[in-house]
């Protein structure tokens, strides 16, 4: 099973990289690079001492689209791979059953270090209670932003998802695969399609929607 979402992450990665609005991968990655600077640096660091997580998660949005001149679509893909916490992704080649390390666009080694660290952790109501929390719930959200936006002509919603989800067991981050990363790609695709009718909606607002779900369920 694995395998066959590897082959699938891997024609995600073909697909992405060989769009039109994406075939200078070097403005990416100058995007990547600003971005995670930005996350890494003192001034992010002061605005945590004076913002909650999901107003900081907005910050970065509204900074990706500025340097983007609000080309939303770009500015949901640089999100995503500014946020994913890892720099490298392990795929596994079926027939031999040897694993490769595929490099992600990203920041050098100590920018994407103290990014890391830096990254808003605390989004939803069941956030966990340690230093990680939900810092990989970032890429999910952006990643499935960036497709219910483009209206990709795959339906490729769910199996992003597991983008993050795979090399994330690989990597001893989490066992099994995560009931909460499906929910929050599901968030992330209905925060990219409703982009395209309302310009100001922000990341914030889509994910306080996810809480307050719950917490009416609850009552």
């Amino acid at each position: 099973m694995k395998a066959n979402w590897l082959s699938q992450i891997i024609l995600i990665i073909i697909l992405i990289s060989n769009l039109p609005l994406h075939s200078q991968q070097s403005e990416l990655s100058k995007s990547v690079n600003y971005l995670s600077e930005f996350i890494a640096s003192d001034y992010f660091i002061d605005l945590k001492k004076e913002n909650t997580d999901l107003e900081l998660v907005d910050s970065l949005y509204i900074r990706a689209l500025k340097f983007y001149k609000y080309n939303y679509q770009e500015a949901l893909l640089a999100l995503t791979f500014t946020t994913i916490p890892y720099r490298e992704v392990p795929l596994v080649i079926p027939l031999i059953q040897t694993t490769i390390y595929y490099p992600l666009i990203s920041a050098n080694d100590s920018i994407s270090n103290l990014k890391n660290q830096n990254l808003p952790s605390k989004l939803f109501f069941d956030t966990p209670d340690n230093d990680f929390g939900d810092k990989d719930k970032l890429a999910h959200f952006f990643g499935n932003g960036f497709i219910g936006y483009s209206e990709s002509i795959l339906d490729l919603a769910d199996v992003f998802g597991y983008f993050v989800e795979v090399f994330e067991e690989d990597f001893k981050v989490q066992s099994d695969v995560d009931y909460r990363d499906i929910d929050v790609n599901w968030y992330g695709v209905l925060f990219g399609d409703m982009l395209e009718t309302n310009k100001n909606l922000l990341p914030s607002q889509i994910m306080i929607m996810r809480s307050l779900r719950y917490f009416i369920f609850a009552l």
